[in-house]
């Protein structure tokens, strides 16, 4: 009985806990953590979903607040056993400025690295991005890769730069003490690594997604697991690093998109490309150079930009057979059933909307 008692007093906090992913694993963690006695949501914007799961048996805190205010973070912090940091600024089109990028990526995972290290919280979980591996310009194929495989990424566009200094960022201000199971510095989508400082050790359990191509239910999933496994497999999961797959299809852009889009009554035009791959280099040049020139003016973010296009052109998947191996995981949600929900909330997407 008192093991049973103490397995209810965890205090779960997850950053970012309003987004996409971040609600995600929220109501992962309510249906899936039994062990869970307290869950706070710290986001700059506090969804009204959040009220509704006040009611039920775990005690739900909602913190509106902003990872690059270190004190908000710290007092975020202060008590928990476990955090997952999801909070990120995603951006490929150039609607945020670099500088604003950098100092909710960087300076804000640094923020939450050293509220860790403050509050004594042992458990990190931090996710990251696809674009810490790549694809790069360039084109090269990453096919199936997993987390030790070599791939030449060059990063210049200001988001993939910031995913890219986080961990290297934490790396280097954990040096002093030592690094613990330093992960491989080729990483992908939901990146974490393990680091020791002062005695405690962070473990980061990365799950990546191939150009968002793993339904997200699976990915919660991953976080929820890989968290909840940490303390008791501390020696084999501290300090790696994981992608996150599932049985979605390897397909290109176009024909995985109309999987759900078909459905909803939308095709699309003609059997090829409309435009030559070497006009589509030039429009995104072109729109690099005129987002450059007007940003002091207006903003200009078109879809379309040279990096869009490299990650859209380029041939990146992954595999998840470590997760597997390390802790178990397997995807909670079938290819199927993945294929059905997302329809499902497209339709009530487009119908809110309309």
């Amino acid at each position: 009985m008192a093991d049973s008692a103490q397995a209810q007093k965890l205090v779960y906090l997850v950053t970012g806990g309003c987004g996409f992913l971040g609600e995600h694993v929220v109501r992962m963690l309510l249906q899936r953590e039994p062990r869970l006695g307290e869950l706070r949501v710290f986001d700059r914007h506090l969804g009204p979903w959040l009220e509704e799961l006040k009611t039920g048996p775990v005690r739900v805190t909602a913190i509106q607040g902003d990872v690059t205010e270190a004190h908000e973070v710290a007092a975020a912090v202060a008590g928990a056993h476990v955090v997952i940091h999801t909070a990120g600024l995603v951006d490929v089109f150039g609607r945020a400025s670099p500088e604003t990028i950098h100092e909710v990526n960087v300076q804000g995972t640094r923020n939450v690295i050293e509220a860790c290290v403050q509050t004594g919280t042992q458990f990190l979980v931090y996710t990251s991005s696809m674009e810490v591996v790549g694809p790069n310009t360039k084109g090269h194929p990453f096919y199936r890769g997993n987390e030790d495989t070599l791939y030449e990424a060059v990063h210049r566009h200001p988001y993939p730069c910031s995913v890219h200094g986080g961990l290297p960022l934490v790396t280097c201000a954990l040096r002093p003490t030592g690094i613990y199971g330093e992960g491989h510095q080729i990483m992908r989508d939901f990146y974490r690594q393990g680091l020791r400082l002062g005695g405690w050790l962070f473990r980061a359990i990365p799950a990546s997604v191939e150009h968002g191509r793993v339904y997200v239910g699976n990915v919660a999933w991953m976080h929820v697991l890989a968290a909840r496994e940490l303390e008791r497999r501390a020696a084999l999961m501290g300090g790696q690093v994981y992608f996150c797959y599932d049985g979605s299809p390897y397909k290109s852009y176009e024909d995985f998109n109309m999987e759900f889009l078909g459905p909803c009554g939308l095709q699309l035009v003609g059997a090829r490309p409309l435009l030559p791959y070497w006009v589509l280099v030039f429009l995104a040049a072109l729109n690099a150079l005129l987002q450059w020139l007007l940003r002091p003016l207006v903003l200009y973010a078109p879809l379309l930009n040279p990096y869009t296009l490299a990650v859209a052109s380029t041939t990146f998947t992954v595999s998840t057979d470590k997760a597997q191996r390390h802790f178990g995981y397997e995807p909670l949600f079938s290819w199927e059933d993945s294929r059905t929900r997302t329809i499902l909330w497209v339709q009530a997407a487009g119908s809110s909307a309309q």
